[in-house]
């Protein structure tokens, strides 16, 4: 009997039953077996670069050979810290001496940002803004913030009391306009948003609706939070993805891509009006927060090295100029009868979501559909009502369109038991 506890996973299902990856190489992973597949997730949303990028083990390993690991605690710093950091402010789109808050991942960024938005408002003596707005269909994590704002019902369900004072908001900005009014925008810390949300299901917002939400924050003073998890990096075709729509957030979550997974890394860019409590007099106050892991040389290192291949590749600009051909090569699926939509066509990430008569007529529909299209070839990831794809940006157009075939072949071999009507239009 298995002892390995999976996220995010039926383990009375998956225990003995794994599917074991061995080695990836590019876009390609294979099993222990030998056979090979298209990385169609990037993993989970973050091999940006692809696999095997000798380069970032190399500038671990050597790293690690120096210095592995210490903390980054009172003045205690290290080189890659430094560096990466001041790198990634000079890239952020929160303005000009953006400070950065290092981590283990995004579910610590998400933390992490709450905090310095409700932290910010306490030192500026408004202690009524403690309340957090999020976006419906988001994903921040499953830390203890990241669970109480998120915009997936499932994941927020189950664990008793969580953290208050906040308020899921719809994805229209008549209905934020109407959160704001009902909570009292004086009250509100911060919005935190996903540019394009991801693992609630690849939304793609309104037209407009970022930009409103930036202008109404402004309007009301209050913080705007961009959770650039998975939409940072090149996934929407901009470092953080939020500069395709023309706003200047107060913080920017990041994780993911900044090291393409090799090592586990995360942190918030801070604007130097949110940091400034805190870096103005000397004793006057301490940031009393912070994991062990903050500012790991090794992860920083490993960081470093990713930004050099994104820089020297030009591979940030790829999730922008990919975005019509992963359109193309998914849009003849709304033509299935087994296919409700196909979210497409903002940056290299998509989602294609089954009918509620296949839901309803299939166990486990998405990862029926997930299992389909590995055994044609490719790993695409399962989510609430279908799967998603996000590959590297490394992918070529070929591969592309493989995801399409792979897909389509997974929905032909769903175990429908009950005659399913057409989806519209076909």
């Amino acid at each position: 009997m298995g002892t390995l506890w999976h996220p995010f996973s039926d383990m009375a299902a998956v225990r003995d039953h794994e599917f074991v990856v061995d080695h990836a190489d590019g876009v390609w992973v294979y099993d222990e077996a030998g056979r090979r597949y298209l990385d169609g997730c990037a993993s989970l949303w973050y091999a940006n670069v692809g696999h095997g990028r000798t380069e970032i083990v190399e500038a671990a390993t050597t790293q690690m050979a120096k210095l592995e690991a210490y903390s980054c605690f009172a003045d205690i710093a290290n080189r890659p810290a430094l560096e990466l950091a001041d790198r990634l402010s000079a890239l952020a789109p929160t303005g000009p001496d953006t400070k950065v808050f290092f981590g283990s991942g995004g579910a610590d960024a998400i933390d992490t940002a709450v905090k310095l938005a409700r932290g910010y408002w306490q030192a500026r003596g408004e202690h009524q803004r403690v309340h957090v707005v999020s976006r419906e269909t988001g994903y921040h994590g499953t830390h203890g913030y990241g669970t109480s704002i998120v915009g997936i019902p499932a994941n927020r369900e189950g664990w008793g009391v969580l953290a208050g004072e906040n308020t899921v908001a719809p994805q229209d900005l008549e209905g934020v306009e109407k959160v704001f009014a009902d909570v009292g925008p004086e009250r509100i810390a911060a919005f935190v948003m996903e540019p394009i949300t991801g693992a609630g299901g690849v939304h793609i917002p309104p037209p407009g609706y970022v930009e409103g939400v930036a202008e109404l924050c402004r309007q009301h003073g209050v913080l705007l939070v961009i959770d650039a998890v998975i939409c940072g990096f090149g996934r929407l075709g901009t470092w953080f993805g939020v500069e395709r729509f023309g706003v200047q957030p107060d913080l920017v979550t990041f994780a993911k891509g900044v090291t393409s997974g090799y090592l586990p890394l995360g942190g918030v860019l801070v604007s130097s009006q949110v940091a400034e409590p805190w870096w103005t007099t000397p004793g006057e106050r301490q940031l009393r927060h912070g994991p062990t892991y903050s500012g790991h040389p090794t992860c920083c290192a490993a960081g470093l090295a990713t930004l050099d291949i994104y820089e020297r590749e030009n591979l940030i600009p790829r999730g922008q100029q990919l975005e019509a051909a992963l359109q193309a090569a998914l849009a003849p699926l709304v033509d299935h009868p087994y296919v409700a939509e196909v979210r497409s066509g903002f940056g290299l990430l998509a989602a294609v979501e089954l009918t509620p008569e296949v839901l309803s007529s299939v166990p486990d529909a998405p990862n029926a559909l997930l299992r389909g299209a590995r055994e044609a070839g490719v790993l695409v990831r399962g989510l609430g009502k279908g799967v998603a794809v996000s590959p590297p940006l490394t992918v070529e157009d070929d591969e592309i369109r493989l995801l399409g075939e792979a897909i389509r072949a997974g929905l032909d071999a769903l175990p429908v038991e009950t005659p399913v009507p057409s989806a519209p239009g076909a």
